[in-house]
């Protein structure tokens, strides 16, 4: 295997988590293409046209791959396993870790080894070569689905995250109103309520303000 291959798992958790926020398609519509053979680059362009996907490329290298998905912002990329420069597991781990953009991998080889390391970088899909239009068809429509599952899984720890940090940062703040004011746990309660009510915010955004300033609810 190529020495360029990052083995590291890629995080990308801040493009992920915009991923989340936003509606993704059900299916991407613009696919990039990169591979040095150009006969070969030209057949999936042709392929992925007849399917009805915006094809951008063909890239001809690693390094022109990641590039182009930096300027284009494909929905998804389809990248040949070995290319000159960067090769197609090492631009695959840059292209998801740095944009979030999930690739699918076509290659001649069927070595277990080299489907482990793409698992790890980034890679949502494995095709073998030659492929046919109905391969490609169903090869990208699962590996989105997988793009579309990792997305929203991470949507939800970051939303079951975001309800812990809110339910921890609502209890200091309730305790701090029961030690300042000398009153009951409830009574915070309600006071934490009224004043999320009455200002139109969030009891976490009430709470916060809380923290920050212990003085908030002293004179009242």
């Amino acid at each position: 295997m190529s020495n360029d291959v990052i083995t590291e798992e890629p995080a990308a958790t801040d493009l992920l988590e915009a991923a989340a926020g936003r509606k993704l398609p059900e299916q991407p519509t613009r696919v990039l293409i990169a591979d040095d053979e150009h006969l070969v680059a030209a057949g999936l362009k042709s392929s992925l046209s007849d399917l009805g996907y915006v094809v951008l490329g063909p890239a001809a290298d690693g390094d022109a791959a990641i590039e182009m998905c930096r300027d284009l912002r494909p929905d998804m990329a389809l990248l040949d396993l070995r290319m000159p420069k960067t090769d197609g597991l090492a631009a695959s781990e840059i292209i998801y870790k740095q944009m979030a953009i999930p690739v699918v991998i076509l290659s001649a080889y069927s070595d277990p080894g080299y489907v482990q390391v793409a698992n790890r970088a980034g890679v949502f899909g494995y095709l073998l070569k030659p492929v046919t239009q109905d391969q490609l068809r169903v090869g990208i429509s699962v590996a989105w689905g997988r793009y579309l599952d990792a997305v929203g899984q991470y949507g939800e720890i970051r939303s079951l995250k975001e309800r812990l940090e809110a339910r921890k940062i609502i209890e200091q703040a309730k305790w701090i109103i029961v030690r300042r004011k000398s009153t009951t746990e409830p009574e915070a309660m309600k006071l934490l309520q009224r004043q999320a009510r009455n200002n139109r915010r969030t009891l976490a955004d009430v709470a916060r303000s809380i923290l920050e300033n212990e003085n908030l609810f002293a004179d009242e």
